[in-house]
């Protein structure tokens, strides 16, 4: 948070549309990869230098332009250019730390993203942006980094299955839109095993990393809800858009990813709910484990302190003790320590204090 920030402030004082990313430095190529298929035609490319887009931008077909990096801001200008962005979509798109949101400039149709992956080595929740640009015919993504999450759709596209062949581009955005959707479920899955697993430790074992992992839990919850609340109202937008671009018989689809945005946000409301109340369980295992110490110690304490006061007082150095010539004292005085520590043991046995 504190990064992004700092990126942010950097860019104080430039004129609204200037283009600067804000996000991170990356040193790979930038990659295009040029899609255009109707129902009975599939072309794929990938194409060096931006300005060989322009080739495409024309044609009647269906054209998806799929960019893989956003560090290297001439090639966003120059696809900007191509298909008549405005410069203040262009920053959108530019600046990573963007929150979900669409829209409608007419021509075309801005919606941004955000993808989330949960990294299984380092533990946590990897978010990153992808920028849809809907317009009469072309779809235009735009990615951080190359993600494998699109193939699926890919591969529909090369051997015609599905409806992507035989829909518009609209219904090219609904299928990207749905897929990031989807890959919200996998990552709440694995967010909850991890809460079940945290709960137990809890329980059995809690020790000062178990608070740390909870932390840790409770910001990525926290992350999590501020990518995936307002997709509620990014899908809402695009079901009931009037624009000529989406299609009435898309919109329905947008109304299904409607329903499983709001199943991912009622799984996120409840693991936010349990998170929070992890620290009322850590708490409550922490006095429960220094309550039994206390409770051992206690009946240990309290055994010593009969047997405490009988050693006192036969090591009082008084000359005239009964029990001091008497050939049985000793052995006397050990049993009767013996018997008061049988009968406390039992006493506290009984009281159910053991």
């Amino acid at each position: 948070m504190t990064n992004s920030v700092e990126k942010r402030s950097s860019t104080a004082g430039l004129l609204p549309g200037t283009l600067v990313h804000i996000g991170r430095k990356r040193a790979e190529k930038v990659k295009i990869v040029v899609s255009n298929y109707d129902e009975g035609h599939f072309e794929e490319k990938e194409v060096r230098r931006a300005e060989d887009v322009a080739a495409f931008k024309d044609k009647i077909n269906v054209t998806w332009v799929n960019v893989d990096g956003l560090h290297d801001v001439r090639v966003v200008e120059e696809l900007g250019s191509i298909f008549g962005l405005h410069n203040l979509t262009l920053e959108d798109i530019l600046n990573t730390g963007h929150r979900p949101k669409r829209d409608d400039l007419g021509d075309y149709i801005l919606v941004i993203l955000k993808v989330l992956a949960y990294e299984e080595m380092g533990g946590g929740r990897a978010a990153e942006q992808i920028s849809l640009v809907l317009g009469r015919g072309f779809v235009i993504s735009f990615q951080e980094r190359p993600n494998k999450m699109f193939d699926p759709i890919r591969a529909q596209i090369r051997s015609g299955q599905g409806l992507v062949r035989k829909s518009g581009a609209d219904y090219l955005v609904y299928r990207l839109i749905d897929t990031v959707v989807d890959n919200y479920f996998t990552v709440v899955e694995k967010l909850g095993e991890r809460i079940e697993e945290l709960e137990d430790s809890l329980v059995t074992d809690p020790r000062a990393q178990t608070l740390q992992n909870m932390h840790n839990l409770k910001r990525e919850t926290i992350l999590l809800r501020q990518a995936v609340w307002p997709m509620r109202e990014v899908v809402s937008e695009l079901e009931r858009a009037e624009s000529p671009l989406i299609n009435r018989s898309t919109a329905m689809y947008f109304r299904d990813i409607y329903d499983h945005v709001f199943e991912v946000i009622d799984i996120v409301e409840t693991y936010r709910d349990m998170s929070s109340g992890m620290l009322d369980i850590y708490l409550s295992s922490v006095s429960n484990r220094l309550n039994a110490v206390m409770k051992v110690l206690t009946i240990v304490a309290t055994i010593f302190i009969p047997l405490t006061f009988i050693v006192g007082i036969y090591g009082m150095n008084f000359k005239y003790m009964p029990e001091l010539e008497w050939q049985w004292g000793y052995p006397a005085v050990l049993l009767a320590i013996l018997m008061i520590v049988a009968g406390m043991l039992l006493t506290f046995k009984k009281k159910g204090w053991m």
